[in-house]
């Protein structure tokens, strides 16, 4: 007993997140959270400063000790 009021208020918490339409604004939470805009650029950049390591890791079958991949 007494767990009534606060399994209700849960509930109607829980409703309220599962079908709210959603509302947010996601370029103020980008500014919130002091993520800078990033172009397509950034991409190009990681690509080409971790294409070395996707030629060596990028096939799982192929290891070089002959083990499985996971």
């Amino acid at each position: 007993m007494g767990r009534g009021r606060a399994k209700a208020k849960q509930v109607k918490v829980a409703r309220r997140l599962k079908y709210n339409s959603g509302g947010t604004d996601l370029d103020r939470l980008k500014e919130e959270l002091g993520v800078a805009d990033s172009g397509d650029d950034s991409y190009d950049d990681l690509s080409d400063k971790y294409s070395d390591y996707a030629d060596e890791y990028g096939d799982e079958g192929d290891h070089q000790d002959g083990s499985p991949g996971r």
